[in-house]
């Protein structure tokens, strides 16, 4: 083992500014070599199994992989190159087959088998994470095909070598084809509506590839404030159709239609659900989660489509008709919504998002945020010092009020043309027990927000301070867990249709005075957010809620058919989307829409039939934001009990149970209908 390789170097936190896309393939390769070696020898030299002399040293080598590989990814996802790419792909078949490999491993299997009996008869003694991290392993060598034939392990195999390479191939597609488009304006009048530092920004993107103008392109902060604020329908409509046909046989370049992958995609889960004896793919996906059937998903998705359609149908009532008798525009499109939204929103609650944006300047949620998570679970957030892969990310502690750490996280917020599109947490390093010691967790935590322009603060819309906070909720589950056992530690092991608990749950905060009259300060003048405009923005909290529930609940039926009742030799998903869209839908979507091909959360992430996840957690989050209004919302009792009993338990028991210990009952949906304007409908 090479100590200059920086991926084979687990003394601390990544190296990042000494790794190269060409340490990936000897450090992947070294990793894999010693997990094989350690884990036939574990095997070999075992004839009893325990916890201690079998699961722990195995947790031990396959977190070694884990962390680098989990480097490679992250790295591949924020500051991605050719070079990098390359890398990546170029592993990630070996990497997926050591991993169905060790799924399918038998002899590991049996082991582990023999570690439940002997814990069934009490001749063993388990604590309860680790009865909980065993009960997943037996389940995952099922579900991983440890029982099939071998004619049928080698099939299976395969086939989850060609998905990972499908999955990453997809998410190729969609940013390079995001990249490759760009409009330059030159007539400042086509920039009639768009705020200040939109235009700021355009024009600063343009200067730097040498033009006269304003650039505009299909990442988030340059595309958002053009279908918001542009007076110019033709503007509007370009990028919306540039957007909408990203990865598609409509768009730029034929080399990045996502079509084919996708069908390929659905094929192989397919056919690797019924390698594993499910009807279906969805089948196989609930059978980690807390839904027990894909027919139990439909039917609460349908329940939920049901109590908002109406909410909807009558959003979509009123704005066509102010389009109509303000703006003369009849019919309106799908370019036109956001535009109208915004302008009827303005003159119904008299303000605008513009206008709210420029009391969030960066520093100033942050040490908002910060206030919230400090007050409620009594730890403190420090600025900290360490390597990191870009010059725009941030790293911080996270610390007991005695000053003892509880765990660190990087903070990577602004979009650039090499990172994926979207916000994430994901996990750097893990809670565990050592014989040194506890291992302080570690997370990523990014998003893709406008950075500072004209010399000014980067200033964040309220949308982006909720996408903020709820990521930092998934970085709450991770970074406070008081779980010693790999994993089930921190987010491992927690059913996925849960995992958003903690995320949306963060997110109510951003509707509270007592938060927000703290974490604002107007970039100018200095002020806080005025308690008129705050109202303002609670009477139009729910303004349009219902086409937002719909179109949430349009995805997640989507998913959960295209991996259930859905035949890709058949079908396509263009058919099916069609389909959903004419049973819950209420917007109209243009012939051209592609949104599938970029559907990324399914076809390039781990969201495959587990989109309706947002939903199912919506319920548990609302719930339990509710005693934080009963307890008194920054209440520190209540978020003692809240850390305590779920964020601070990970995967360690199952998340209803959590949720149990927490609220003392189970979870019920009228707080959610509550939130989103709704309960009439209930």
């Amino acid at each position: 083992m090479s100590p200059l390789n920086p991926l084979l170097d687990f003394t601390g936190l990544p190296r990042f500014a000494t790794i190269r896309p060409e340490h990936v393939q000897p450090a992947i390769k070294t990793l894999i070599a010693e997990a094989e070696a350690t884990t036939a020898h574990i095997i070999a030299a075992t004839a009893n199994p325990t916890w201690q002399n079998f699961a722990t040293p195995l947790d031990d080598i396959h977190e070694r992989l884990s962390r680098a590989w989990g480097v490679v990814g992250h790295l591949n996802g924020v500051v991605n190159s050719p070079e990098l790419r390359e890398a990546y792909n170029g592993m990630l078949p070996a990497v997926t087959q050591y991993w169905t490999g060790v799924s399918q491993n038998l002899a590991l299997y049996n082991q582990y088998k023999k570690i439940d009996a002997e814990a069934n008869a009490c001749t063993t003694t388990l604590t309860p994470a680790q009865r909980q991290a065993l009960n997943n392993e037996l389940r995952d060598f099922r579900l991983g095909g440890a029982e099939l034939s071998d004619e049928k392990k080698v099939r299976y195999q395969a086939v989850q070598e060609e998905l990972s390479t499908l999955m990453s191939t997809f998410n190729d597609n969609v940013l390079d084809a995001t990249n490759a488009f760009a409009h330059t304006v030159t007539e400042k009048a086509e920039l009639a509506g768009l705020p200040d530092d939109a235009i700021a920004a355009a024009h600063e993107a343009a200067a730097k590839d040498n033009q006269v103008g304003w650039k505009f392109t299909l990442h988030a902060p340059s595309y958002m404030p053009v279908m918001q604020y542009a007076n110019s329908r033709p503007l509007r409509e370009k990028l919306y159709r540039a957007y909408v046909t990203r990865g598609s046989e409509l768009g730029a370049d034929p080399k990045w239609d996502n079509t084919a992958v996708m069908a390929r995609i659905l094929a192989l889960r397919l056919e690797s659900a019924k390698l594993l004896g499910f009807a279906n793919f969805a089948e196989l996906s609930v059978a980690t989660k807390m839904a027990d059937t894909p027919q139990e998903v439909i039917g609460f998705l349908i329940e939920m489509a049901a109590k908002a359609k109406p909410f909807a149908i009558n959003d979509w009532a009123e704005l066509s008709a102010f389009a109509k008798q303000e703006y003369q525009l009849e019919p309106v499109y799908a370019w036109d919504v956001a535009y109208l939204s915004e302008k009827l929103r303005e003159q119904r609650y008299a303000f605008s998002d513009l206008e709210v944006k420029q009391y969030f300047p960066e520093a100033q949620v942050l040490a908002g945020l910060f206030r919230v998570v400090e007050t409620i679970y009594e730890v403190k957030m420090t600025s900290a010092s360490a390597e990191a892969w870009h010059a725009d990310a941030r790293f911080f502690d996270v610390r007991n009020p005695d000053g003892s750490l509880v765990g660190q996280f990087y903070l990577d917020l602004y979009a650039r043309d090499a990172k994926r599109g979207g916000a994430w947490m994901d996990d750097a390093i893990n809670r565990r027990r050592l014989a040194s010691g506890i291992q302080h967790p570690v997370a990523f935590l990014t998003c893709n927000f406008s950075p500072p322009v004209a010399g000014k603060p980067a200033l964040f819309t309220h949308d982006e301070v909720i996408t903020l906070f709820h990521e930092f909720g998934h970085g709450l589950h991770q970074l406070l867990t008081e779980v010693d056992e790999l994993g089930v530690s921190g987010i491992n092991g927690v059913e996925w249709d849960a995992v958003e608990l903690p995320s949306q749950f963060m997110e109510n905060f951003c509707w509270e005075w007592d938060v927000l009259k703290h974490m604002t300060r107007h970039v100018d003048t200095g002020g806080s957010l005025p308690r008129e405009l705050f109202d303002k923005m609670i009477a139009a909290k729910n303004f349009q809620a219902g086409l937002g529930f719909i179109r949430q609940l349009e995805f997640a039926l989507f998913d959960m058919r295209l991996h259930s009742d859905f035949d890709p030799l058949q079908s396509s998903p263009l058919k099916l989307i069609d389909e959903v869209r004419r049973e819950v839908a209420v917007i109209p979507a243009p012939s051209f829409n592609r949104m599938p091909n970029t559907f990324g959360h399914i076809f390039g992430g781990g969201y495959a039939a587990g989109y309706y996840s947002y939903k199912w957690a919506e319920v548990l989050s609302a719930d339990a934001y509710a005693a934080f209004e009963e307890a008194g919302v920054l209440s520190p009792s209540a978020g003692a009990k809240f850390r305590h009993e779920v964020l601070a338990r990970g995967g360690s028991r199952p998340a209803l149970e959590s949720f149990v210990a927490f609220r003392g009952r189970k979870p019920e949906i009228d707080a959610l209908l509550r939130h989103n304007g709704m309960k009439l409908a209930a």
